[in-house]
């Protein structure tokens, strides 16, 4: 039987058990320096490089397969492993790939590597992912740092930190009116600048706010348009638990999301339009996303944001 989170029962041991099983595993294998890891991050869909990132040759591996109790993601784009080494000179772990709601995990298992992050040690934490556009005035490939977010699944009752609390990472009642920390968005933004006086960004980037639904359908045009009206800039299916659970253990938040494609929120033409000739009659599949234009959009990206996210993280030393 392998150690993987599949194979347990929730009465077998507690959360902070898992995590702490996870932790000693890390660490007996880390050197001193990188067991003392104080920042994260987590590469979302086809954002594997931002991995490459981390420089010189000291690099150790995990796949999440090896890991005890860890989730193993099911989806391409997804590797599974973390992996530790430096930003500049400042040592940090990528987690490459993560598992998603969608694929049938309980939403807190979704979150859990934030818990064994925290335990680890993490203080601060990015988190990608790549998104919908739902504001007219993003096009696929900017970039969106992310200052709030709409829980969906969240809000009807499928929440990460639902059931026992343990106080050990946070409080029962948590607020989240902080949760994306300003000064880590100024310093994104300061990367941002440095990159654009230099001609080396061929991007723009925005801030908005992130709408978390359940997937994995796409949204429809209606529901496109119901987020739109709610203040949603952009919309996909990650990140809001993992920034929730970080935020319970005290972590701090840069979460930052790479557009797409541009949601299609015009309405359905009716049969009783086109057949007065006040329809369009165009095919309606046009503009529909695609994961394969998801995983190609976010390789595209990858090199700016490998970029930013190294210059932000290497002037936190």
């Amino acid at each position: 039987m392998s150690s993987n989170s599949s194979d347990f029962s929730a009465n077998e041991s507690t959360l902070l058990d898992r995590a702490n099983a996870v932790c000693e595993y890390i660490r007996s294998k880390l050197p001193d320096d990188l067991a003392r890891t104080r920042v994260a991050v987590i590469c979302g869909s086809g954002l594997n490089g931002l991995a490459d990132a981390l420089n010189g040759n000291v690099r150790f591996e995990f796949k999440f397969s090896e890991l005890p109790y860890f989730p193993v993601p099911t989806v391409d784009g997804h590797v599974g492993k973390l992996v530790f080494g430096y930003f500049g000179k400042v040592p940090a772990v990528a987690m490459v790939g993560r598992v998603h709601f969608y694929e049938g995990n309980p939403i807190d298992t979704t979150a859990f590597p934030v818990r064994v992050f925290s335990v680890f040690g993490i203080k601060t934490l990015i988190v990608t992912n790549a998104a919908g556009g739902l504001n007219s005035n993003y096009k696929a490939g900017d970039l969106v740092v992310i200052n709030d977010h709409i829980n969906f699944p969240g809000l009807a009752g499928w929440h990460p930190l639902r059931g026992a609390n343990d106080p050990y990472f946070g409080p029962r009642f948590l607020a989240l009116s902080d949760a994306y920390d300003l000064d880590l968005r100024q310093r994104f933004f300061a990367a941002v600048a440095a990159a654009n006086a230099k001609h080396k960004l061929n991007r723009t980037v925005h801030e908005g706010v992130y709408a978390f639904v359940a997937g994995p359908t796409y949204e429809t045009r209606a529901e496109s348009r119901m987020l739109k009206v709610l203040g949603a800039d952009a919309v996909g299916m990650s990140t809001v638990p993992e920034i929730i659970v970080a935020r319970h253990s005290g972590i701090r938040i840069l979460a930052i999301s790479l557009i797409t494609n541009e949601v299609v929120a015009e309405p359905t033409p009716s049969v009783a339009a086109v057949a007065a000739g006040d329809g369009n009659h165009e095919d309606i599949s046009a503009g529909k996303a695609t994961h394969e234009e998801v995983i190609e959009a976010a390789h595209l990206a990858s090199e700016d944001l490998r970029s930013l996210v190294y210059q932000t993280i290497s002037g936190l030393e």
